[in-house]
């Protein structure tokens, strides 16, 4: 009996090594394809970053040098600037809108579908098409955005991208044309709102707000924080619109040269390879700090349903 059931342990331990390396076969090719396309590039960016390497000279060892050299550039400041700007009215507002447009597509409105349609459109529409589609919305003549203020007696409407005061608003109403994805994840949230604490809450006497602030928001809050966190990770990474509609200048007077748009142009007008790649290391800790600082301060108000508050 011993020696049966030796031979059976064997047996099993031989089928979970081959069943170990069955699937180590089929995901082999993946395995291959993180390393080689995304570790690889990850790590030899890093490396890089301490080198003087311009594509088409071997790389050359400085140090911190290119660090150094980024924290003494202006335009390193303008472009951070640019995009904090950007990612601090940029995302609240369009959580806001988002929140907003769910609201009122969670009433049940005759024609939802339709309306639910329209308003998701634009957030699938290429971005470059966007992009070509707003140079028109917001041209200081004939733009549409300038004709609608006029309706509302504003004469001499702003000059948009063609003005360093206007030009990252501009942007920013581009941004809130898109808010489609986001006003989606904020409608799934407020389908799973139980309808018996809105009833309850109202014979309580709460009203539409009290309603909304203590029933409505705590269960949203996940979506919120979700929605959050990657409008601020989308906001550091800015950098296909206000190419496009700048036609690659980052103007005027540097007013839309964010900091993913003055990356590139660094390592790929200037071949400063290496600076880019401390460019791009300074912007992923920056990225980390963010969300570490947002998902610290808001674990006391995200409340998960079924489970605790986040700790």
């Amino acid at each position: 009996m011993a020696g049966s059931s030796t031979i059976i342990t064997k047996s099993a331990a031989v089928r979970w090594r081959e069943r170990q390396w069955t699937g180590l076969a089929f995901g082999l090719p993946a395995i291959i394809g993180l390393l080689w396309f995304t570790a690889y590039p990850v790590l030899a960016s890093l490396y890089y970053s301490f080198c003087n390497y311009r594509v088409l000279t071997p790389p050359r060892w400085v140090g911190f040098a290119n660090y150094e050299h980024l924290f003494r550039d202006p335009l390193f400041y303008v472009s951070l600037g640019n995009t904090l700007y950007y990612g601090v009215f940029a995302v609240p507002l369009g959580i806001i809108l988002a929140l907003a447009l769910a609201l009122l597509l969670n009433t049940g409105v005759r024609g939802l579908a339709f309306y639910r349609t329209c308003f998701y459109v634009p957030s699938v529409v290429p971005i470059v098409a966007s992009a070509v589609l707003w140079i028109w919305l917001l041209s200081p003549q004939e733009g549409a955005v300038n004709d609608v203020l006029r309706w509302f007696g504003v004469k001499d409407g702003p000059g948009w991208l063609q003005s360093p005061e206007w030009s990252k608003p501009g942007m920013i109403l581009w941004s809130l044309w898109n808010v489609g994805g986001a006003m989606v994840i904020f409608l799934a949230g407020l389908q799973d709102v139980p309808k018996e604490l809105h009833e309850a809450a109202s014979l309580d006497g709460a009203r539409s707000w009290e309603n909304f602030r203590h029933v409505t928001l705590p269960f949203i809050s996940p979506q919120i924080l979700f929605t959050l966190v990657m409008g601020l990770i989308n906001a550091f990474q800015f950098f296909t619109p206000a190419y496009v509609m700048t036609n690659g200048t980052g103007g005027p007077v540097d007013s839309t040269t964010f900091y993913s748009f003055y990356l590139f142009n660094v390592g790929f007008s200037d071949f400063k390879m290496g600076y880019a790649c401390a460019m791009a290391w300074v912007l992923l800790l920056l990225v980390l700090a963010a969300t570490a600082l947002v998902l610290k301060t808001s674990a006391r108000h995200v409340y998960y349903a079924g489970g605790d508050q986040g700790e």
